[in-house]
């Protein structure tokens, strides 16, 4: 008897040991943090993969993978940096598998690839960084697209007092995303609402809406859709999304009041929608675009070396280290050639969201402005 009371107790024991352990490692699956971004700038990325034969971690701020480390229970870190304040793409490589942080739920979707983002603060708030200021609101609506024959997504921005202004029609500005993102990019990883909301606390902007609709549009094959063939979204964006918008904001319909703006394939959009509808837009940004073909801008220059009394403004930004900054150097030089009328911002790096934030951040304040 006294034998099986103790062989109780050991089996006891054992599986209160057991219980322990695996409440200790639940416990530190649930409050694992990643990233954990320390004061200095450095970061901290970790990954419970306990049956892993190797992890690195692949982030923007330093070049190639870096190898993280295992501890006993099975979670993988490594702190890397510091980084200058910025916001960064990131993702795991494990066993030569990229996966996402499944402890960071901020994603930036690209295509068939996700990547994580982390945000990196400095001592005063950046530009793209929400700051004690008054707060726009951002509108997701479903809308019926008729030349199309679908729904589709939209994204609007309402710039703080919109609610309390009933008798202000404000300027709009058409934003575009790029090749493998959706309508939400501008938002989730542009920042465009924040930027804006700073930029009108300070005083450096007219207070206007910004409309973000979804840039791809049916064909096949669906990872090649809308490149280089702009005209299905053309038709969307002025048969459909203008008049939405028209019908449910308080925005102008004068052309001086309309702007288009967009980033790589968004920017080859509002050159060719822009640039081809002087009459709608008074206003065209274009950042690290993929410059219409040749035939194509030929026609849009011409007509616009004609009537270039109608744009206020034709504004080409683009890093030097982008695999598009040859095209966007011929189209500048080509605009230099006509006489045309624009601004050229090229500065350093390469096709990335840091270089298109601030691109916004720039143009912004140029806009609705009384001269030309």
């Amino acid at each position: 008897m006294g034998a099986f009371k103790s062989g109780c107790v050991v089996l006891l024991l054992s599986v209160l040991a057991c219980s322990a352990s695996q409440l200790e490692a639940a416990s530190r699956r649930r409050i694992l943090v990643s990233p954990e971004v320390h004061s200095d700038g450095r970061v901290t990325f970790r990954l419970n993969a306990p049956n892993a034969k190797r992890v690195d971690v692949n982030v923007q701020f330093v070049q190639g993978l870096r190898l993280m480390t295992r501890s006993k229970m099975g979670v993988w870190s490594v702190t890397l940096g510091p980084a200058e304040p910025e916001i960064y793409e990131y993702s795991f490589i494990v066993d030569g598998l990229q996966i996402v942080d499944p402890s960071n739920s901020w994603l930036k979707v690209w295509l068939r690839n996700s990547k994580n983002l982390v945000e990196v603060s400095g001592k005063e708030p950046m530009f793209f960084q929400q700051q004690q200021v008054g707060h726009g609101t951002v509108h997701i609506h479903k809308y019926r697209s008729k030349s199309l024959g679908v729904t589709r997504g939209l994204y609007v921005y309402t710039p703080p007092g919109y609610e309390t202004s009933e008798n202000v029609r404000y300027p709009v500005l058409y934003l575009l995303h790029g090749m493998g993102d959706t309508e939400d990019a501008w938002t989730v990883v542009g920042r465009a609402n924040v930027i804006v909301d700073n930029l009108l606390a300070k005083n450096k902007a007219r207070p206007l809406v910004i409309v973000m609709p979804y840039g791809h549009t049916p064909s096949v094959p669906p990872d090649m859709r809308s490149i280089g063939n702009y005209g299905a979204f053309e038709r969307d964006l002025i048969e459909d999304v203008i008049p939405f918008v028209q019908e449910r904001y308080r925005v102008s319909s004068n052309q001086k009041d309309r702007a288009i703006a967009g980033l790589s394939m968004g920017g080859g959009q509002s050159l060719t929608i822009g640039l081809g509808n002087l009459e709608l837009f008074g206003w065209v940004g274009a950042f690290s675009s993929a410059v219409p073909r040749t035939g194509k801008l030929d026609n849009l220059l011409a007509e616009l070396k004609e009537t270039d009394d109608k744009l206020n403004l034709l504004w080409i930004g683009c890093g030097r280290k982008d695999f598009l900054f040859e095209a966007n150097q011929k189209l500048i030089e080509r605009l230099k050639s006509d006489n045309i009328k624009h601004i050229a911002h090229i500065t350093d790096g390469g096709h990335e969201w840091r270089l298109w934030r601030r691109y916004l951040n720039e143009l912004v304040p140029l806009l609705f402005k009384a001269d030309k």
